[in-house]
């Protein structure tokens, strides 16, 4: 189920990390549709729009949904799959499976802060390609 037309999903992530980067791509590659607007948190002013702290958005991936609504972390990329074309959308129900939330939500709280021992992953963090507006 993805958000209506016109009004996306706003994921942000980190544009300094090569992990989120390749995620933030892959993402867009596969959102055919137009579901999810992709930005890195560093953009100037982007905190400031979605009411989010530096604190937060350094944390974790957020996803604001077009009626302000907002999830974290593993929440937020399972919105995020849930409005992808199928397959992806398939993954994102087991997610209300509280064994499933359970390990996910593990896993991101493991990953988020470890996010630079996996250091650019073949990818050049968005941040640092010319004219990407961050901050």
């Amino acid at each position: 189920m993805g958000a209506a037309v016109g009004t996306p999903l706003v994921l942000l992530f980190d544009g300094t990390c090569g992990v989120c980067t390749r995620t933030a791509r892959f993402i867009r590659a596969h959102d055919r549709d137009g579901h999810v607007l992709v930005v890195p948190n560093q953009h100037a002013g982007v905190t400031d729009q979605y009411g989010l702290s530096r604190a937060q958005v350094d944390r974790a991936a957020w996803v604001i949904q077009p009626d302000g609504a907002k999830h974290e972390g593993a929440a937020a990329i399972n919105r995020v799959l849930a409005a992808l074309p199928a397959p992806w959308a398939w993954i994102a129900p087991a997610y209300r499976v509280p064994l499933f939330r359970a390990i996910e939500d593990a896993a991101y709280r493991w990953i988020a802060p470890n996010r630079g021992r996996f250091a650019r992953w073949g990818v050049t963090p968005e941040c640092d390609d010319p004219g990407a507006n961050c901050v």
